[in-house]
Formats: structure tokens, sequence, C-alpha cells
């Protein structure tokens, strides 16, 4: 693939500071797009004391000669969401491809278990639908308009499924389902323009979170069996990046698409070179 084949694009990342939405920016500016990343996260300030931050990952990008721009916003505050889609306009007058990766769980810091619903916090809901699910619903209601300006463009939302299994988790699951429905319903509503919306379901990611709570860090992951099937967040980030690149990806739209296939169908690895098939439960 064309190494710069996003070169002129205009891409936002949200909740970009580490996990998914961090490979997802690297691999964007790698890929020459001009990148707004989103999060809370600044440098000595991040979140819960988790790793990352969006100023790490911006220099990051800037590394590999790209472009990148770190926002720090706050999704579940709609008009902090409104302002960052307004400074996009007034930096660069469009936007081609908004990932949509807030996610609110972790701000409970819960270890998801397969128990009943009941013995969990009502307070999961809020934790993944007003401060997950929501956030993403409001940062399409701002940025499709910017989209429609120049009718062109592609949604993605980072998601999880395997087959329409059940997740196993109760608050997870609707979750992520209601993301993938809401997928299927812009697609709907999007259908006679020429914006593309997929949601992207990767497997079990190698995030900065997963190697705290397994005592490793990315240098020394293969030493820890329980993670030999894992994959870095890079490579949902070159399945997006290979998604914006496609003239084709009009054909997909309204999908729930796993990076698995999609490693397979635009003939990319994970950055050690091994290609991981789709995840299953």
């Amino acid at each position: 693939m064309d190494l710069k084949r996003l070169a002129g694009k205009i891409a936002l990342v949200t909740g970009g500071s580490r996990g998914a939405g961090r490979g997802i920016a690297v691999e964007l500016g790698k890929a020459g797009a001009v990148v707004y990343v989103s999060g809370r996260s600044l440098r000595g300030t991040t979140t819960h004391g988790f790793p990352g931050s969006i100023d790490e990952t911006v220099e990051e990008i800037r590394s590999h000669g790209g472009e990148a721009y770190p926002c720090r916003c706050d999704h579940t505050r709609d008009e902090d969401t409104q302002a960052l889609i307004e400074r996009i306009r007034q930096e660069q007058g469009r936007l081609h491809i908004l990932v949509n990766n807030v996610w609110g769980l972790h701000d409970l810091e819960v270890n998801l278990q397969s128990k009943p619903f009941w013995e969990y916090p009502l307070n999961m809901w809020d934790a993944m639908f007003q401060n997950g699910v929501r956030p993403q619903i409001a940062t399409n209601h701002y940025a499709i308009p910017l989209m429609l300006e120049a009718d062109s463009g592609l949604i993605v939302h980072t998601t999880f499924q395997d087959q329409d299994k059940y997740l196993g988790t109760f608050y997870y699951d609707l979750a992520k389902n209601t993301i993938n429905r809401s997928v299927l319903g812009l697609a709907h509503d999007l259908k006679n323009t020429e914006i593309t919306v997929v949601a992207v379901s990767p497997g079990w990611m190698r995030t900065e979170l997963v190697l705290r709570n397994f005592g490793t860090d990315e240098a020394h992951w293969k030493e820890v069996e329980a993670l030999k099937h894992t994959e870095s967040p890079y490579y949902v980030g070159r399945a997006v990046s290979a998604l914006a690149g496609d003239d084709e990806v009009k054909l997909k739209n309204g999908l729930v698409l796993q990076v698995g296939d999609l490693a397979q169908e635009y003939g990319f690895t994970d950055i050690d070179g091994r290609f991981i098939p789709p995840f299953l439960i």
C-alpha cells in the first residue's frame, strides 16, 4: 500500500491517549493524514493514573514525520465536543475521517467478569452509556454537518463483536451492541451521501492497561503465556488506515468488521509481522 495514501486527509480520533485510539491515530498519521487527537489525558495529568496521553500520541505521530495536534476534550461535555469540531472547521475547513473511540468504563476501573448483572453497580450503565455511547453519538452530531459540506468521508466506531454471541457481561454487551446498531442507523441516514460509516472490532489488544495488569511491558509480553494470542493496538490502526484508503469502502457501509478479516483482505500484519485471525470468544 502507498505509505502516504491519506495525504491531504483530515482525521479526528477521539479517545486517542492510549490503546486502540492511540494505535489508530498513529497509523493514520503514518499514512499521511493530518490527525487531531482528542482526550482528557495530558502529560503529567493522566486520567486515574493511567499510562498514556494525547501529547505522547501526537509526539509518536510526529516522530514518524506526521502532522498531528493534541486536543484536550472531555467528550462527556457537549460544549467541549462542539468546540473541537469548530476548531477543526476553522483550521482545516473540512473533516474526512472520524474515529469514535471514546469509552467510559475505565473511569470505574472495574474488572469485567461473567457474573449476573445485579452483582454489578448500576453506575456501570452511566459509565458505558452516558460516558461511552452518548459521547460517540454527540461527536457524530457535531461532526457530520462538517463532513457533509464536502460530501465525503469515513466514520469509524471501535466496538466488539463475535458472531452475535453474548459478550459475557450484561452492560458491556448492551453497550457494544448499541454501538453496532447505531452504525446501521447512521448508514441508513447517510445512504444518499458519499459518507461511509462502519464499526471495527479488534481482538484482545495488548493495551497499556493489559500490559500493566499482567506486570509486563511491550518488550517482554511474549514471556507471558496468557498474552501469546494478543495483538497490538496498531493492528486495529492498520485496519482503519486501510479502510480510509479504500476507494470502494462505501460497499461496507453499515457493517461491523473484524480486524482479522480486514488484515486478510487488505494484506497487512501486526507490528511483529503476524497475521492474527478474527478473535473468537
